[in-house]
């Protein structure tokens, strides 16, 4: 039986709602630039959408994810494939190849069950920052990343006290500079070090918030289809 490969296991809906509510209370996000890691790689990739271009670098602390994001990037797999998941203030989600010649309205998510899991690779100083490229994954125990399927965070600020609550629930610590990245520029930090960092969002972030906005269904699959097409960048 195939399961819906998402960037939430069950465990983190709970959480995802009550951290949400909480947000609520946060002043609305203003624009802003996001700041580039201090070790961010060499490899650019360059999103094409229906709705604008996104151009994301790739971690080079991060090889396993990366070298197998290229290799599909290459390989033309992410090439007409669609955003199948939209969550405003959240995050957009893609790369599942069963979204190609997907029917309108056909739920979406189980591809690529099929193809070998990426190994976990968690780094403390790689967060869930607005513009933020993460791996998708199911809940299988190891944590292990989805081989294909990727999200990039939108988010939105936290305060410093939900930042302390998050970080004493995950059992980890932020630095003064990823509290301010945070609270200003916003993300989703409740998902850090349960998810793989590998990349971030450099050009583009305007698309992204365009994506995550768009009229979608009940299943939060866009109601228009967002197709994407990618290439490195030399």
């Amino acid at each position: 039986m195939k399961t819906r490969t998402i960037l939430m296991s069950m465990a983190f809906i709970g959480l995802f709602s009550a951290f949400a509510t909480a947000q609520s209370k946060t002043a609305t996000q203003k624009p802003a630039t996001v700041k580039a890691e201090s070790n961010p790689g060499k490899t650019k990739v360059k999103i094409t959408t229906s709705m604008g271009v996104i151009i994301v670098r790739l971690y080079d602390a991060t090889p396993k994810h990366r070298d197998n994001f290229i290799k599909l990037v290459q390989q033309g797999f992410y090439d007409s494939l669609l955003f199948h998941r939209i969550i405003e203030n959240f995050m957009i989600q893609g790369g599942d190849p069963m979204s190609k010649h997907a029917a309108p309205g056909e739920m979406l998510g189980m591809g690529g069950g099929d193809m070998e899991r990426i190994p976990a690779e968690f780094n403390s100083n790689l967060i869930h920052k607005k513009g933020a490229l993460c791996a998708a994954r199911d809940g299988n125990p190891e944590k292990a990343s989805s081989a294909c399927q990727f999200y990039i965070v939108q988010g939105k600020p936290s305060t410093n006290e939900e930042l302390d609550m998050i970080a004493q629930q995950n059992g980890t610590k932020y630095t003064a500079e990823q509290k301010k990245i945070y609270t200003t520029i916003g993300g989703t930090p409740f998902l850090d070090m349960n998810y793989t960092v590998f990349g971030e969002v450099i050009s583009g972030i305007e698309v992204v918030n365009k994506i995550a906005s768009a009229e979608k269904e009940s299943s939060d699959r866009p109601k228009t289809d967002i197709r994407m097409k990618m290439e490195i960048l030399k």
